[in-house]
C-alpha cells in the first residue's frame, strides 16, 4: 500500500486547498497529481492482480491515454471545421482546429524522428515530447476542474447576483452569449426569493465600448426589466472595460453598501473558473457560476481560457519549460 502514499498525500492536499477556497489553480493541480501517482500506484500492483485484472488495469493506465488522445485529435478538428462553418475563420473560431491538427502533427513528428537520426536529434524529440506532456498535462488538470468547479451551487443568501458583461451586438443590443448570462443571474435572483432570503440585487457589470452606444450595463439592466425584473433590484457599474474591472469596480460598489457582503458572479461556463480566479485575486467574496454555452463554441473557447491561464502562471510555467530545455540539452551534451 506504500505504492499509494503519493496518491493519499495530494488527495490530502486537493481536499484542504479546495477548502481553504475553491478559486485556486494549484487546486487543478492537485486533482492532477492524484490522478497521475494513483495510476502509478496501480501500475506497481499490477505483478499482484490476477491475469485478467492485471490486463485491464494496464489498458485503463497506458491505452486509454493513447486512444483518448488520438479521439480527442479527431474532435477537436471536427470541432474546428463547425466552428469555421458557424463563425467564420477568425483566430479565435481556429483554435480548436490548430490544436487537433497540432496533435497529430507531433505523434508525426515523434514517429518519423525517433531513433532514426543523430544524438541531437533525439534530444529534441524528447525535449519536445517532454514539453507536450507538460503542457497537456496542465491542460487536463484545467479541464477537470473547471468541471468540477463548475457543479458548485449557490447556497444560503446572497446579497448580489454580478453579471459580466461581454459586449453588445450594433453597439445597443444584447448578445445570445450575454443573454444566457442574464437569464442565468435572473434564475438565481428569483430562487433565492422563492427559498424566502433576502432579496438579491442584480448587480449588471459593462462600461460603454469605443463602437458601443450605451454602457453595457445599462443595455443588460433594460433587457432584464424587459423580461419582467422589477428596476428597484438592479444596480449599475458602468465603468468597466475588462474582465478584471467588472470585479474590481463592482467589489467597490458593494463594499460601498455593505463591507460584509456576500455575492455570486455569473459569466458563461467556459469562463467560470478562470474568472473565479479572477475574482479571488480582485477580492470579490462570492463564488462564479456559468450559464450555459453553445456545445460547438465550448473547445475553441475553453482552450483560449487554459492560454489565457497558463500565461497567467507564466513565470513558473516558462521557468519548467525552460528547465525542460535545459535538462534535455544537458543530457544530449553528456550522451554525446
Amino acid at each position: 500500500m506504500l505504492a499509494f502514499v503519493p496518491a493519499a498525500l495530494f488527495l490530502l492536499l486537493f481536499g484542504a486547498s479546495v477548502r481553504e477556497d475553491r478559486r485556486r489553480f494549484r487546486n487543478a493541480v492537485y486533482l492532477g497529481l492524484t490522478f497521475i501517482f494513483t495510476s502509478l500506484g496501480l501500475l506497481s500492483q499490477v505483478r499482484h492482480l490476477p491475469h485478467g485484472l492485471a490486463t485491464a488495469v494496464v489498458a485503463l493506465v497506458l491505452l486509454v491515454p493513447v486512444l483518448g488522445t488520438l479521439a480527442l485529435g479527431v474532435f477537436l478538428i471536427s470541432n474546428g471545421l463547425t466552428m469555421i462553418r458557424k463563425e467564420g475563420r477568425s483566430p479565435a473560431t481556429l483554435l480548436s482546429f490548430a490544436a487537433g491538427v497540432g496533435i497529430f502533427l507531433l505523434i508525426s513528428f515523434v514517429l518519423v524522428t525517433a531513433n532514426t537520426g543523430p544524438p541531437a536529434l533525439d534530444a529534441v524529440v524528447v525535449c519536445v515530447v517532454f514539453l507536450a506532456a507538460y503542457v497537456s498535462f496542465l491542460f487536463l488538470c484545467f479541464l477537470a476542474y473547471a468541471y468540477l468547479y463548475g457543479r458548485i451551487r449557490v447556497r444560503g443568501d446572497v446579497d448580489y447576483v454580478v453579471l459580466l458583461g461581454s459586449g453588445l451586438v450594433g453597439g445597443d443590443r444584447v448578445p445570445p452569449l450575454l443573454a444566457s448570462r442574464l437569464r442565468k443571474g435572473r434564475e438565481i435572483h428569483d430562487a433565492q426569493i422563492a427559498r424566502g432570503g433576502r432579496v438579491p440585487l442584480l448587480l449588471a457589470s459593462g462600461g460603454k465600448g469605443s463602437d458601443e452606444k450605451l454602457p453595457e450595463a445599462r443595455a443588460m439592466a433594460d433587457w432584464l426589466i424587459a423580461e419582467g425584473v422589477p428596476e428597484e433590484h438592479l444596480r449599475l457599474e458602468d465603468r468597466s472595460r475588462t474582465t478584471e474591472e467588472n470585479l474590481e469596480f463592482s467589489r467597490a460598489v458593494m463594499e460601498a453598501d455593505d463591507p460584509g457582503y456576500r455575492c455570486v458572479v455569473v459569466t458563461n461556463n467556459f469562463h467560470a473558473f478562470r474568472a473565479a480566479m479572477m475574482a479571488r485575486k480582485a477580492g470579490v467574496n462570492g463564488q462564479v457560476l456559468g450559464s450555459p454555452t453553445a456545445k460547438y463554441f465550448w473547445p475553441s473557447a475553453t482552450i483560449r481560457e487554459f492560454v489565457a491561464v497558463f500565461w497567467e502562471h507564466r513565470i513558473a510555467n516558462l521557468g519548467i519549460c525552460g528547465s525542460i530545455i535545459a535538462l534535455t540539452a544537458v543530457l544530449a551534451l553528456a550522451g554525446g
